[in-house]
């Protein structure tokens, strides 16, 4: 690439006078854009690339060659690309070498296999991916090449789901700027037709994210309790809230023990329920919590605030 190998041109530009001719096409001047582009051997081979590529390949300079890696190849096919340019290349002036100072012109046959063999040790050791197209897995079979294939993505479908009619459904999450830090909880009620019913954020001071996630939750319970709603489901991201509905013997923050068992003893007065889902599902919810964050005391909206809109 920078014009360093020792071609006829590059040797007599350094003070080497001599006679030039190609080794291999003896028909030229040996340069290194001959050598490598120009000559029958050379053009034979780049056209038997540009096959695999299934490309028209037309080079006005050396560094013309990178552009075959600028099409949208997989990470593995462009690796193996530049590992087959390079190994072209290498063995293109071996072909050359074994001429000049061995008078043995090694057949193109041989020359591809030792191309296909390199590059193929290459392709199938790199770390890299390739995609599902037809044109890569044709590109890499031509050398031989194992396909890398993509790690799966897994897909999860997160839908809000209305409660079921005569139910009603608390969205809830807690916010805090550390951990602990400054929190705050907040929740949404909606009805079995999806209707908003009640907002409510609350400030906590400094607290753990965890605590303030059960403030919410208890927060939910009691307003659901003074509304005489017995039909409540309580939804919400974080999994250690549900663990700790669902198994009451563990233990929880003491500061607030007493006021825990209080709202378990309304929720058994209840049909109720608490679900988890993932935040991409809460995130009503969560502008709830963190807006709470900005109060001075608890406070209540009987009609969604324009910053949860369009949300809800």
């Amino acid at each position: 690439m920078h014009n360093k190998v020792p071609t006829d041109e590059n040797l007599m530009i350094r003070g080497c006078y001599m006679p030039s001719m190609c080794s291999i096409c003896k028909c030229k001047v040996e340069s290194s854009f001959h050598i490598f582009f120009e000559c029958s051997f050379a053009i034979k081979t780049w056209s038997w690339l540009a096959s695999c590529l299934n490309v028209v390949l037309q080079f006005n300079s050396i560094e013309d060659i990178w552009n075959l890696c600028d099409a949208n190849w997989s990470p593995q096919c462009k690796v193996t690309i530049i590992a087959a340019i390079i190994y072209l290349i290498n063995t293109v002036w071996f072909v050359r070498n074994q001429a000049r100072f061995q008078n043995n012109l090694i057949p193109w046959n041989s020359a591809i296999a030792l191309i296909i063999a390199n590059t193929s040790l290459t392709g199938n050791h790199t770390g890299k991916s390739s995609s599902n197209s037809v044109r890569d897995f044709s590109f890499l079979k031509c050398f031989k090449i194992n396909i890398h294939r993509p790690k799966a993505t897994v897909l999860k479908e997160i839908c809000w789901q209305p409660p079921l009619l005569n139910w009603f459904k608390c969205n809830i999450d807690g916010a805090s700027n550390g951990n602990p830090g400054l929190a705050s909880c907040g929740g949404i009620f909606r009805s079995y037709s999806a209707d908003f019913v009640l907002g409510f954020a609350e400030p906590l001071g400094v607290t753990t994210s965890y605590y303030a996630e059960l403030c919410g939750a208890m927060r939910a319970i009691e307003i659901a309790s003074q509304n005489h709603w017995h039909n409540i489901w309580i939804e919400t991201d974080s999994a250690l809230v549900v663990s700790a509905f669902q198994k009451p013997q563990n233990p929880v923050p003491w500061p607030i023990r007493n006021r825990w068992k209080n709202t378990l003893h309304m929720a058994k007065s209840m049909n109720f329920i608490i679900t988890h889902i993932f935040r991409e599902g809460n995130q009503v919810a969560d502008l709830l919590a963190n807006h709470g964050l900005t109060l001075d005391s608890i406070f209540y909206w009987h009609l969604p605030p324009l910053f949860i809109m369009e949300l809800v």
